[in-house]
C-alpha cells in the first residue's frame, strides 16, 4: 500500500510528531511505500533546523530527517505555514532579505497542490495533529 502522513503538530508540543514518526516507521517496516510525509499547520516546526532540545528527549527534527533520507521519503514542508512562523529555506531567505535560514534538506519547501497530489495518488492519507 502506498501511504501519506499529514502533520500539523509542533515537535515537543503534543504527540502528534512522535506518534506520526512511529507509525512511520512501521509503515516502512512492514513492506508499505511511504510517499511523503507533509508538515503543516505547526507541523512546519518539525523541520527547524536550529531545534535542539534536551539530550534526554528524542530529536525529532533530525529523527525526520534521518528517515526521509534513509528511505528516499519526501518531507514537504507548506511555504505559507513556514514562513508564517519565520522558517525559510536558503532561497526564500535570501528572497525576503533575511540573513540566515532554517529549513534544510531533506525538508523542502512546496504548497498545498503537494497535499493534494499526495490524497489522489496514495492508498492512505493519515493524519496526525494535537
Amino acid at each position: 500500500m502506498r501511504y501519506a502522513i499529514l502533520l500539523m503538530g509542533a515537535p515537543y508540543s503534543h504527540q502528534a510528531s512522535h506518534s506520526a514518526l512511529r507509525f512511520a516507521r512501521a509503515v516502512l517496516a512492514r513492506g508499505h511505500r511511504l510517499e511523503a510525509v507533509f508538515f503543516y499547520h505547526d507541523g512546519v516546526h518539525n523541520a527547524a533546523r536550529l531545534a535542539s532540545p534536551p539530550q534526554d528527549e528524542p530529536h525529532l527534527v533530525d529523527a525526520w530527517a534521518v528517515l526521509g533520507s534513509e528511505h528516499d521519503v519526501p518531507l514537504q514542508v507548506c511555504i505559507a505555514a513556514a514562513l508564517r512562523r519565520g522558517l525559510l529555506d536558503s532561497r526564500e531567505a535570501s528572497r525576503h532579505g533575511k540573513a540566515g535560514h532554517s529549513v534544510e534538506a531533506p525538508f523542502e519547501l512546496t504548497g498545498l497542490g503537494q497535499l493534494v497530489d499526495l490524497g489522489l495518488r496514495c492508498d492512505r492519507l493519515v493524519t496526525f495533529g494535537p
